[in-house]
């Protein structure tokens, strides 16, 4: 019989993650406990441990790249049997009443909750989840390569669908999200310029191992102008450098859920019908699309494990630089 599980805790930001033995939590009406096999660290659990998002649950479990399979269903609960595996994202509850709700537009609800902020997330050895929201995953990726898709892979596909039928594409950060998204574009058909931090040698290298039309640092001038151009990086100083690198007409999107302010800019590299705009959550549809995307295009998904016990080292990596691709956690097999 378990008694209760192992879990990481944020009791405040700024401060490290406590291990934390917590009662399993208990599936409420519509809802799954899960068995978290996997579990993706994000750069939004890094902007949460630093401050940099306002009002999170505390204490709070972060994670929202959650991998696992069904251990009980609250009443109601009917979508997925016991044993099943079924991922969970970044969107955890809308309320299906607001004017985006009921416009298409559920990523922008009013009283939207969110996994790993608003709710408890997946660094622990159990979560529960509305199973409205959860998904079903390609059976070709593992559990740790399942992780990072389900928001590295939901944000960077609504990035890209921004970004519109862009030939020329610019991608600036090469973290989880762009290493995924550059596959695809690919796929597509699409030319792929990346831009690093200056001196990464290695994201530069691994960019062009998947297959990129060019690689450098975000200092350096794309050979040929872009059409559109995403920002992964959280560096509001990428947005002038961007626009200056799309053609007219062109679109720059900025990717993340933070960044640093962006700078003042002259109008003349906005002007010529240049379009900046942001990506905000994901919706369900984003999902169903992303994941059949993901079952056809044999994504190379590069991850780092650490045990869950770990988790304030994977954030360290992250904050630092030092991920190729995406770390994910695993949790110890609860007993």
């Amino acid at each position: 019989m378990i008694d209760g599980m192992e879990a990481m805790l944020l009791d405040q930001p700024q401060r490290p993650l406590r291990a934390s033995r917590l009662p399993i939590p208990r599936p409420g009406p519509g809802e799954l406990l899960l068995r978290v096999h996997a579990c993706g660290i994000c750069r939004t659990d890094l902007h949460l441990a630093d401050g940099e998002l306002p009002e999170p649950k505390l204490p709070l479990i972060l994670g929202h790249e959650i991998v696992g399979t069904v251990s009980d269903r609250g009443s109601g609960a009917e979508r997925f049997r016991v044993g099943d595996r079924v991922g969970v994202p970044w969107l955890g509850w809308t309320c299906g009443q607001c004017r985006f709700c009921r416009s298409g537009q559920e990523n922008l609800c009013e009283r939207a909750r969110f996994t790993g902020y608003q709710v408890d997330g997946g660094y622990a050895q159990f979560t529960v989840a509305d199973e409205r929201f959860c998904f079903s995953l390609p059976s070709r990726y593992p559990d740790a390569e399942a992780a990072p898709l389900l928001c590295a892979g939901l944000i960077g596909y609504r990035s890209l669908r921004v970004a519109g039928d862009a030939g020329r594409l610019g991608i600036y950060g090469f973290g989880a999200a762009a290493h995924l998204i550059a596959q695809i574009a690919l796929h597509q058909g699409r030319a792929v310029y990346v831009f690093t931090r200056s001196g990464d040698a290695e994201g530069q290298e691994f960019a062009r191992e998947l297959g990129v039309t060019w690689a450098g640092a975000s200092t350096e001038r794309a050979p040929e102008d872009l059409d559109a151009a995403i920002i992964f990086a959280p560096v509001g100083d990428l947005v002038p450098v961007a626009l200056r690198a799309v053609r007219p007409g062109g679109t720059v999107v900025c990717a993340g859920i933070h960044m640093t302010p962006i700078p003042s800019f002259p109008y003349a590299i906005l002007w010529g019908e240049r379009v900046l705009r942001s990506v905000a959550n994901l919706t369900r549809q984003d999902g169903d699309e992303f994941f059949k995307v993901a079952s056809e295009v044999p994504l190379r998904v590069a991850v780092e494990l650490l045990p869950l016990s770990e988790a304030p080292q994977g954030l360290d990596q992250l904050r630092a630089g030092r991920v190729r691709g995406a770390v994910v956690l695993i949790p110890p097999t609860a007993r």
